[in-house]
Parts: structure tokens; C-alpha cells; sequence
């Protein structure tokens, strides 16, 4: 996702402001992906800062500057949020890079399909995947929990609920990839166009008919007073495809790794399953996975930095929970911890809308496989691999335990 560094600073940037920090790969990515981005919040660090990597842009660094930027359009546009902003250029999907209030009838199609009373109509569909994933390696006493089980929970549910083939589930996840964090096998460009070539007979076949699924209420959607376009239709299908094949994968391989590494904390969980909602809030502050921008639309003086129109500012989700200003002691992880703040899923009119689908699903999680597979751990000639982009990952999590110790539930 890195560009090559331009090193010379611009005129209206201070030298206090200038940092060498690559939002796809911070210092130490190699151990700890979010232990790297602690240096932005070190004492002396300007709230906002300016990098020349990828493109050249700011970061602003603390939880409410960040809560800021996502809710302010009128300063801030989502015109481009992907940096570096030539690459942005090229992500023209909606509703992502629109703002209000034009913004607006578009996120109302979606929340038909992913609002909270939609979610829970499914709940009982998505526990029943879970069980069947836990099941399959109950009793192996070992598997790659990413192939095994994240991978597969997520994406299973998005393709029934787009109503897509579920054999289709690793080419549409290879392409969602390569628009997020791309290995250089294919361009964002090629990726969108192939996931576009992709969807576009499905809508072709659903337009005008009576679908439930995601997919056909997009196409069926209606902005305002008017029929929703093939083309908005085809951009939409394609932006949601890309967040549903990804983000809630990404958080379980973290989340796993945790509790593989913290045997207390999982015991926790346990012996006390009430416990989950409050754990999983908590594991969402210390785990934010994406970084995306806003562009600045006027020149303006913000928090002793002079940004100017046309400027990119990364909004580093990261960044946002494990701010030691509102949160103390941010790397370490409580489950009883009160009063948490964080930005994991934006704010704003942007906010993702498939918040609590992603929450139903970690869920589903924790209760099924803790009720299983009580204890776990990582195996031990497997490092973990570390892998930045739009959305952070770990590469695999290994994870063993002894079949005598799982429950048949």
C-alpha cells in the first residue's frame, strides 16, 4: 500500500509536526501491529502530525480528534478516504465517499438490511454456522482458528445474506484483500473491477423482482423519488462486499490470539459467559484494525496545524482506543473496565453500518467456542505474522488444546 517516501517537509508544516510514521506498517509491526502506533502518543508528540509516507498526510492522534474529523464533512470529505490520495482517487464507491446530506438516502437502503431488528432475525442462523465451524475441530485438538474458523464464519454469513454461492466465498475474499492491504499480485483498481464484473449479473437478475436479500434491496432501492442507478447500485454492492469479506474476519484472529495468550483473562469469560458483551467492548478498544481519510476541503488552522484544502488526514481507528488521555493504561486489557472510549467503528454519519452485525457475530463467537473449547493456547513453532494495510490482520493463528479438556454442548 506504501508509496515511496517524499522526504522534503512542506512550508505549512512545523518541524515539531513532521514524523516519519507509515500508517501501513508501524515501527515494530513485525512483533506487535498496535504497540507501534504508542509512538504517536508519547510525550511531545503534536496532536496532529504530518508523515511523508504515502503520499504525505496528517494524522491526528487522539481519540476526539478523530470522533472529530469522522462527524465534521463540512471541514472534512469523504470524497477520497483511502490514502495515499492517488490511490484514493480510484475508490469512487458509495456511500462511503459521499457526505451528507447527499450521503443520507443511500445509508437508508443499507440499514433496512443491517439494522438491529434485521440482525436478530438471522442470530439463530449465525450461532448455528458458529456450532458447525466448532464442531469440525473440536475434537482435532489443533487448527489454523483463520482457515478453520474466521474466514469462514464471517463470509458464510455475508454471502447468504447478499444470497450469493458460497463457493465463490475465496475469490471474492482474494479481491476484497487486494483492496485493502495488496501483496502487489493485482492493483485496488483490478480488484474492484473484478468484484464489479462479478456482482453485476446478480443484480442484472434481481432488479425489479421481490428479493429479500441484500443484494436485491440495493438494486430495488429507491433514493429520494427515484429508482436507485444500476451504476450506484453495482458501487454499493461492491463496497459493502469488500467490508462484509473483511474487518469482523481480521478482529477474531486478534481477539483469539488474546485469549490464547492470557489464559486468566479467558477463564474469565468462562466461568462467567454474562461477562461477554462488557469483554467484547473491551477487545474492541484495544484491537481497532482500520485506518482510512478524509480530505480537507478549505485551508484552516486545526489544533495548531495548518492544513490546506486538497490535504489528507488519516483517521487511524488505532489511534482512538488506545489513547492514554481518555483511556489509561491502554494496552492492558480489562474486562471490567469503565467508561472506555474509542472509535473502532467510526463515528459520524459514516459510522459503519454494520456495526452491530459485527458485534452479534464476535458474540455468537465467545459463547460458542468458549462453551466448547475452554482452554487453548498458540502452538509453539508457529510465529505470528503481522500484515498492515486499510485493515490490519494477523496471517495465521495456530491455536491447540487437548480434546479431553473440550465440552460437547
Amino acid at each position: 500500500m506504501t508509496e515511496a517516501l517524499q522526504l522534503e517537509r512542506p512550508a505549512h508544516v512545523r518541524p515539531e509536526q513532521f514524523v516519519d510514521f507509515d500508517i501501513y506498517a508501524p515501527p515494530g509491526i513485525e512483533q506487535d501491529f498496535h504497540a507501534g502506533w504508542q509512538k504517536l502518543h508519547e510525550p511531545g508528540v503534536p496532536d496532529v502530525v504530518w508523515t511523508p509516507r504515502n503520499g504525505g498526510h496528517w494524522i491526528v492522534t487522539r481519540n476526539h480528534l478523530l470522533d472529530e474529523v469522522f462527524a465534521d464533512h463540512t471541514r472534512f470529505s469523504s470524497r477520497v478516504i483511502l490514502l495515499p490520495k492517488a490511490s484514493g482517487e480510484q475508490h469512487n464507491l458509495i456511500p462511503t465517499t459521499l457526505d451528507p446530506p447527499v450521503h443520507r438516502p443511500y445509508r437508508n437502503v443499507l440499514n433496512s438490511s443491517l439494522a438491529p431488528r434485521a440482525v436478530s432475525a438471522i442470530e439463530e442462523g449465525i450461532r448455528d454456522i458458529a456450532i458447525d465451524l466448532i464442531e469440525k475441530v473440536r475434537l482435532q485438538g489443533h487448527c489454523n482458528f483463520t482457515t478453520a474458523y474466521s474466514e469462514v464464519l464471517p463470509i458464510r454469513v455475508f454471502m447468504t445474506m447478499f444470497g450469493l454461492p458460497l463457493e465463490d466465498s475465496a475469490k471474492l475474499k482474494a479481491w476484497a484483500d487486494a483492496t485493502t492491504r495488496g501483496d502487489g499480485s493485482i492493483s485496488m483498481g483490478d480488484a474492484l473491477e473484478r468484484i464489479g464484473v462479478y456482482l453485476k449479473p446478480f443484480l442484472d437478475e434481481r432488479k425489479g423482482k421481490d428479493g429479500t436479500d441484500m443484494l436485491s434491496r440495493i438494486v430495488n432501492g429507491r433514493i429520494g423519488d427515484r429508482q436507485m442507478t444500476d451504476t450506484e447500485a453495482l458501487q454499493m454492492a461492491v463496497q459493502l462486499l469488500i467490508a462484509g469479506l473483511d474487518t469482523v474476519v481480521n478482529f477474531l484472529g486478534f481477539t483469539f490470539v488474546f485469549l490464547a495468550q492470557n489464559p486468566e483473562h479467558r477463564r474469565m469469560l468462562v466461568d462467567n459467559p454474562a461477562l461477554i458483551p462488557d469483554a467484547l467492548e473491551e477487545l474492541l478498544r484495544r484491537y481497532p484494525l482500520v485506518t482510512i481519510g478524509r480530505e480537507v476541503v478549505e485551508d484552516m488552522e486545526y489544533h495548531g496545524a495548518q492544513l490546506k484544502k486538497g490535504d489528507m488526514v488519516a483517521t487511524a481507528t488505532p489511534l482512538g482506543g488506545l489513547d492514554p488521555s481518555v483511556n489509561p493504561d491502554p494496552m492492558r486489557i480489562d474486562f471490567k473496565r469503565a467508561g472506555a472510549q474509542h472509535v473502532t467503528f467510526g463515528t459520524g454519519p459514516h459510522k459503519c453500518p454494520g456495526a452491530h452485525l459485527a458485534r452479534t457475530e464476535l458474540r455468537i463467537t465467545l459463547e460458542e467456542w468458549l462453551k466448547r473449547i475452554p482452554e487453548f493456547r498458540l502452538a509453539d513453532d508457529t510465529p505470528l505474522r503481522y500484515a498492515g494495510g486499510i485493515a490490519a490482520s494477523i496471517v495465521a493463528v495456530p491455536l491447540v488444546w487437548d480434546p479431553a479438556s473440550t465440552r460437547a454442548a
